[in-house]
Parts: structure tokens; C-alpha cells; sequence
């Protein structure tokens, strides 16, 4: 189906309103209260400093989600690659000329703002690999020929979040596309083929890793060979958890 062809009749703002997912919305709202409330308690009963200012950035995100949700789906569609390449664009500017912070280098300095590529790539990877599906047959998405722009789509952000080094989003960003993937049809053991090989990769791979990232990956295995540096907040919340707190 054309991008053109995909939904020709226009719908008013508020049928589109209608049409918004709002069962999601209210999980979301749900999720974030629980948030909300973690952080009163955790001021001692007190809105500020940590609540009042994440109900006000979750407004703010919330308002921009509900935006974003009236567009039309087809703007996203027209856009999907050129976000892509300009989110792609600017992690080789990290990579380049980015501004270092506490031993990494993730950001690009605009002068009044601090960007952070990598935050952009999530959205614009499942955008563009969307975009990619949504134009090939489901005989088509079974062919080894055709999945191999979507994986280099996906290995190259991956990659160079990774330099940066950002190993929690450069895992995000495989898991993103490995979702979208699993959506669009492939099948299950070529997910297993390469979760094989993976694991092959599994003792090169730790030896490129830094200490720091080994030490957290060890860690989140067992939080008890370090209870008192960094596995102590992992220990704390099973004991929070198992008395009640």
C-alpha cells in the first residue's frame, strides 16, 4: 500500500480525538502515578523536590504525545527515513565533535541546549523500520535479501551508541528493532540463528566492554559480591520489598 492510498479520507480533529488509544493513555497515567507517589514518599511526604517536577515533565510529555497522536500518520510516514538519516547524522557529529561528560561522549552542544542523539535514534529507528515493512509483502519479509537494509538500519545506531559509550541505550535500540522485526513477520528461528550466534559473540564481545560496564552487567547477575557499592540500591529494594517498606 502507497503512502498516498493509506487512509484517503480525511477525518475531523474530533474524530481524531476520538481514535486516540485512550485505554493506553490511562495506563501510562496509571504507571506514572505510581511514580508520582514513589517520589512523595520518598521526600517524606512532600510534593517538592522530586514529585512536583515529575508531574510537571510528565505533563509536558503527555501533552506532547497527545500532539503527536492527531497528526496524520502519513506525515510520519513521508518523514520516517529523513528522521532517521538526521538522528544517524548527528551521532557521527557525536562521534566527531560531541561534548564529554563523566567519561562519555553523548551529546551535541547547541549553545542554549545539550542534545542527546541517541534519544532522538529511538524514536527514529522504529519510525523508519516501520516505514521499511509497511512497504514490502509478507513473502517479502521472509527473504533473507530483504531483511538486511533493516539490520544494518539497526547495527548502525547500535554501534555507535555503543562508542560513546552508551551500553543501556545501544541495547535498547537492538531490543527496539528485534520488536519491530517480530511484528513484521520474521520468523521465529531466524530470531534463535542469531541469538545463537550472539552467544558465540558472547567472549569477544566482554573483552571490548569497559570495566564499568562488566562490573554492572555482574552485578545485575548477583548484587550480593558487592552489597555495599554497586549492588547495594538492587539489595535495598528486595529488602524494601520483602519487609513491606
Amino acid at each position: 500500500m502507497s503512502i498516498g492510498s493509506y487512509g484517503k479520507r480525511e477525518l475531523t480533529l474530533g474524530r481524531k480525538i476520538l481514535q486516540i488509544n485512550w485505554f493506553l493513555v490511562l495506563l501510562l497515567i496509571m504507571i506514572a502515578s505510581v511514580g508520582f507517589a514513589m517520589l512523595y514518599s520518598a521526600a517524606n511526604g512532600n510534593w517538592q523536590p522530586w514529585a512536583m517536577r515529575q508531574m510537571a515533565r510528565f505533563g509536558v510529555a503527555l501533552g506532547a504525545l497527545l500532539v503527536i497522536a492527531l497528526i496524520d500518520i502519513r506525515f510520519w510516514m513521508r518523514w520516517a527515513y529523513v528522521g532517521y538519516l538526521g538522528a544517524l547524522a548527528l551521532l557521527f557529529v557525536v562521534e566527531v565533535a560531541g561534548e564529554i561528560g563523566m567519561g562519555a561522549q553523548r551529546w551535541v552542544d547547541l549553545g542554549f541546549f545539550q542534545l542527546q542523539p541517541s534519544e532522538l535514534m529511538k524514536v527514529a529507528l522504529v519510525l523508519a523500520l516501520a516505514r521499511y515493512f509497511h512497504g514490502l509483502t509478507h513473502e517479502e519479509t521472509g527473504r533473507i535479501t530483504y531483511l538486511l537494509p533493516p539490520l544494518l538500519m539497526i547495527a548502525a545506531p547500535a554501534l555507535l551508541v555503543l562508542r560513546q559509550p552508551d551500553l543501556g541505550t545501544a541495547m535498547m535500540l537492538l531490543f527496539a528493532g528485534s520488536g519491530l522485526l517480530f511484528l513484521a513477520g520474521v520468523r521465529i528461528w531466524k530470531f534463535l540463528l542469531v541469538g545463537l550466534a550472539g552467544l558465540a559473540c558472547i567472549p569477544i564481545a566482554w573483552g571490548l566492554l569497559r570495566e564499568y560496564q562488566r562490573n554492572r552487567i555482574l552485578t545485575f547477575l548477583n548484587p550480593e559480591n558487592d552489597p555495599l557499592g554497586t549492588g547495594y540500591h538492587i539489595l535495598q529494594s528486595k529488602i524494601a520489598l520483602g519487609s513491606g517498606g
